[in-house]
């Protein structure tokens, strides 16, 4: 397995950008930042905590204080009940991995999976950071393509999304593993990491297990309709996008389809499985359905109750 790394690439981002791919920014920009004011950053707070609680004052007692709180040396000297008072550290790193491989260049819908992988992306970036979290961004297919820095603020987010609708890819394969070992050496620190794929790959197991101990990391798979069941129109081709082998298939004969549907169904239910063993979330989006908000929620609120 090859795995090359490449140094954080600088990008000014006020650079002039073409009108067509500046209007598709400023819509998911306007979008993601309506949604995000309107529901989602609540529940995001809510399902990822900070890394603790900070001291951050003494004060005299109030009715409906938590008796375990007193601070019993000052309330001896002030001869009145004195509380410690503690706040969350919220602040976090959120790190965003984002495969940019051949096979998100599918979808049966009005959006490709690379498309709605990026409205995901750009959903997170800006949810973490209206809750003063530092976002970080690496594009990876069977490479590392593109590094982005943990950083705050609002014109760290613009560069971020801009740079996952704008970037070509240079390789069609995915190498999971190698985003993984990446991230490790970078990301010192324990962050949230969200993995944004179709996870069309093997051989990354231990290395997911491995960032999972040492990071909270979800999974989010993107897939579409037509890769659980296929439609009935007779002779069909069906290419592999990384690999570029191609297949004839019969989509009127039952036992094709009936096999195709049960062994997506079985790889989905692996996958799912795998992610669970690994100790890593998991929330499923596909291309062909524009509710991915809804899931994220309900898997945020899934997450609040097992905490």
């Amino acid at each position: 397995m090859k795995t090359v790394e490449t140094s954080p690439h600088e990008v000014d981002a006020t650079e002039a950008l073409p009108p067509e791919l500046f209007q598709k920014i400023k819509a998911i920009q306007i979008r993601t930042q309506r949604v995000v004011n309107d529901v989602f950053a609540g529940e995001y707070e809510s399902a990822f905590k900070g890394r603790g609680m900070e001291f951050e004052e003494v004060r005299e007692y109030r009715p409906g204080d938590d008796i375990r709180h007193i601070e019993w040396n000052v309330t001896a000297r002030m001869s009145a009940p004195y509380v410690k008072v503690h706040r969350e550290e919220r602040e976090l790193t959120v790190m965003l991995l984002v495969d940019v491989s051949s096979s998100g260049a599918f979808g049966s819908g009005a959006k490709l999976k690379n498309e709605v992988a990026a409205e995901v992306a750009a959903l997170l970036a800006y949810t973490a950071i209206k809750s003063n979290d530092r976002v970080g961004l690496i594009i990876f297919s069977d490479q590392i393509e593109h590094f982005i820095p943990p950083k705050k603020g609002r014109a760290h987010v613009w560069r971020v999304i801009r740079d996952i609708l704008s970037y070509r890819p240079t390789r069609r394969s995915t190498d999971l593993q190698g985003a993984l070992e990446y991230m490790n050496k970078v990301v010192r620190r324990r962050a949230v990491v969200f993995i944004i794929s179709d996870f069309l790959d093997e051989g990354f197991a231990d290395r997911l297990r491995i960032t999972a101990r040492r990071h909270d990391v979800t999974a989010v798979s993107v897939g579409d309709q037509r890769e659980m069941e296929l439609p009935r129109i007779g002779i069909l081709e069906l290419e592999d996008a990384e690999t570029g082998e191609t297949i004839l298939i019969d989509t009127y004969d039952r036992n094709v389809t009936e096999g195709f549907r049960i062994l997506g169904g079985e790889q989905r239910r692996e996958c799912s499985d795998f992610f669970r063993s690994a100790g890593a979330g998991q929330v499923a989006v596909r291309a062909d359905d524009p509710s991915y908000v809804d899931s994220l929620i309900r898997y945020f609120h899934a997450r609040e109750r097992r905490r």
